[in-house]
């Protein structure tokens, strides 16, 4: 008698009684964990990513496994995210792993670092390069397993009340900006100020800072930026493609059966492609709203681009030397752009130029 004939004629029932269940059917029991995020509900985007996340784990393990999300300052104020997963507070986050440098600088190679990666390179060099066995090395200090999940792709520049037009103009700039970036900044002159995302608008409206940079066009429309300050410029050369991590305790991780393991990394890997999907179906749209709100859209002049490769680069260099936890995973990261630019540079660069110029 085949396998469907005993299923229909003794049910499930018998067939649980002689022991030839599917998978799935013997996994674990019931689970609910929290997650905790490092953004408000607000932004549906990148907030909601999280979600995502969290519906297909429910739709996979058939409501088994539950996971509840939690704006940031919720259950675990922004800075503290690492600390919590560390310690058990919370099961998971979703976060941007450069806003922890302060921690150890090598948090931001696994999001973004001035002029690193764009967000395929990126993707590239964690599926299929050494990136996720190395940043899951360094983890290990922390007690957390990692999973990328999100990327916003290529960042604007941010928000000035005044054009810049020189270095010099970045001198005593008080400019919000995010993780890792603001010591570039600061070499440069600047002031960087470490501010959530909830709170910009209102410090860029009382002028508590001058300037600030949150993602692009679809998010910073939501935010009102475009009310308190006109000069929108571009590109965000410290966010080329700043991916975003999902974070879960090691032990909490440990304990899950191997199908709830297999169905975390693979809904990880749904809303990390559905969040980049977002933001590049959704850009161009605010973005014309925002330039007939009369936002003044400027790119960055070459000058400063130039100083600020030369300041970003030195900084790596002194980071090498001095912390081996960076130069360990950034020694293999900047070999893999190198070679990447290069492939790049004949094909999708050329591509883009052409494609752009053209009149559709």
């Amino acid at each position: 008698m085949d396998r469907r004939s005993v299923i229909k004629n003794t049910g499930l029932a018998g067939v649980l009684a002689a022991g030839a269940a599917p998978a799935l059917v013997q996994a674990q029991a019931n689970l609910r964990w929290r997650l905790t995020s490092g953004f408000p509900k607000a932004l549906d985007t990148i907030y909601g990513a999280a979600e995502t996340f969290s519906k297909k784990v429910k739709e996979l393990t058939g409501g088994k496994f539950e996971i509840s999300v939690h704006a940031a300052g919720e259950l675990v104020p922004m800075p503290g995210i690492v600390d919590a997963v560390k310690n058990g507070t919370v099961e998971m986050a979703h976060t941007a792993p450069y806003y922890y440098f302060g921690k150890d600088e090598t948090f931001a190679l696994g999001c973004a670092i001035p002029f690193g990666l764009n967000s395929r390179q990126m993707s590239a060099w964690m599926y299929d390069g050494n990136g996720l066995k190395l940043m899951r090395e360094f983890y290990k200090q922390y007690d957390i397993m990692s999973f990328p999940m999100g990327n916003t792709g290529a960042q604007m520049g941010g928000w000035f009340r005044k054009e810049i037009k020189t270095v010099n103009d970045y001198k005593g700039l008080k400019f919000r900006v995010g993780g890792f970036a603001g010591k570039v900044i600061e070499r440069l002159g600047g002031v960087p100020q470490n501010i959530p995302g909830g709170e910009i608008y209102q410090a860029l409206e009382k002028g508590t800072i001058d300037a600030a940079e949150w993602v692009g066009p679809y998010d910073d429309q939501k935010l009102g930026f475009f009310k308190v300050a006109p000069f929108y410029h571009y590109p965000g050369w410290w966010e080329g493609g700043p991916q975003l991590d999902l974070y879960i305790n090691q032990k909490a991780y440990d304990s899950l059966s191997s199908e709830y393991k297999a169905i975390v990394e693979c809904a990880a890997a749904y809303a990390h492609t559905e969040m980049q999907a977002k933001y590049d179906a959704r850009n161009p749209g605010a973005l014309k709203q925002l330039v007939a709100n009369k936002t003044k859209l400027v790119a960055f002049p070459k000058p400063v681009m130039d100083a600020a490769f030369k300041e970003s680069m030195a900084l790596y260099s002194e980071l090498s030397a001095k912390n081996p936890n960076w130069k360990k995973i950034y020694d293999d990261y900047s070999k893999f752009r190198a070679e990447s630019n290069l492939w790049f540079r004949f094909t999708e660069a050329r591509f883009d130029s052409f494609m752009q110029g053209a009149k559709l």
